[in-house]
């Protein structure tokens, strides 16, 4: 059984995602211990607990110690995994704001990777902190995952915010027919787009987000190509704002920002802009936040990639290591600019 240390570098959630996955695929148990040793609120939260639960009954795989609030799992994953026999329309309810899109990162490369068909209805936390918001999955991670290979597809049905959530959203997994290296170290202007949305909110305030957004843009030179500023159905009321860009070229940039109360939409607009505008001019192509995201479904890519960053994240380090002691992951960090840096990643198949 192989043995992660929960508080190995930035000590938070992603240690145990990305654990449980990489275990999951190639088929060695693995206990984690100290989980989220670093946060203030250690051990499992709610989404944590369903997305274990959730690869635990689609792989008919044995866990121990899987509560809210513990501190250490066993997951006894196995060599010859097969999905289990199970209804293809599956319903998670995570019961609480729990992150939909932190699940959502933990499940698709697995289900896609296992070449596996997989539609999913899940009930939770759409657009809350400290995790990146529904529209950030949908318009930014499927468009690069699927330049790797990983195919997706979500459809929000209701938005789902801090306290309540019971947002729905349904997702479609497909699976692969074949990976891709990629290299994305060339930028090139692409004017973004923004999307602002508020939930039991008047309508102003994605107005006033979007709004305030475009203003910060424009101050820079940056003109929006598309902006789309909506009202949609939720159980309370919240709102969120994601600016990003996404070319063929190799460019995916993507900056969110979550209304709180107290805080004024166009503080939450700014603040989304001027996060966009710090990746973008620094001329990079990928996102301080996706960086991170890619690693591990990389790691299983014949073949190395590469793509430039702005920032070094203790995220992406923690990740990088991570994969590497438990799977022999090859990667390096080059700094090539004052604020540029390439990722080399060489990945190890699974066949």
């Amino acid at each position: 059984m192989i043995l992660v240390d929960g508080s190995m570098g930035e000590g938070g959630g992603q240690i145990l995602r990305s654990a449980i996955t990489i275990s999951t695929l190639i088929g060695k148990p693995v206990e984690v211990i100290n989980i989220r040793s670093n946060r203030k609120d250690p051990g499992l939260k709610q989404q944590h607990v369903s997305t274990i639960q959730l690869i635990s009954k689609l792989f008919d795989i044995n866990i121990e110690n899987v509560a809210v609030g513990a501190k250490w799992i066993k997951f006894k994953a196995h060599k010859n995994l097969e999905i289990a026999s199970v209804n293809s329309n599956l319903v998670i309810d995570i019961g609480t704001a729990g992150s939909i899109p932190l699940l959502l990162q933990t499940i698709i490369p697995i289900i896609s990777i296992f070449q596996k068909n997989l539609t999913l209805r899940i009930q939770g936390g759409t657009d809350v902190k400290y995790s990146p918001t529904i529209d950030y999955i949908k318009y930014v991670l499927r468009e690069i995952l699927s330049r790797i290979g990983i195919i997706f597809d979500i459809n929000v049905i209701k938005r789902g915010f801090y306290p309540n959530g019971q947002g729905i959203v349904d997702v479609q997994i497909e699976k692969i027919s074949e990976l891709h290296t990629i290299e994305f170290c060339n930028f090139k202007d692409t004017q973004p787009n923004i999307i602002s949305i508020a939930g039991k909110l008047p309508r102003h305030v994605p107005d006033r987000q979007i709004g305030y957004a475009i203003t910060t843009l424009e101050k820079r030179g940056i003109k929006p190509i598309k902006h789309k500023s909506t009202i949609e159905t939720a159980e309370s009321p919240g709102s969120s704002i994601l600016v990003y860009s996404t070319s063929e070229s190799g460019m995916y940039l993507g900056a969110d920002s979550i209304g709180e109360k107290g805080i004024k939409a166009e503080t939450i607009g700014y603040n989304a802009a001027t996060k966009f505008i710090s990746d973008y001019e620094s001329r990079v192509c990928i996102d301080q936040f996706l960086a991170d995201m890619l690693v591990l479904p990389l790691s299983f890519v014949k073949g190395g990639s590469k793509y430039k960053i702005s920032t070094v994240t203790n995220h992406l380090t923690t990740n990088l290591e991570l994969i590497k002691r438990i799977n022999g992951l090859d990667y390096s960090i080059n700094k090539v600019g004052e604020k540029e840096f390439i990722v080399s990643i060489t990945g190890r198949p699974l066949i």
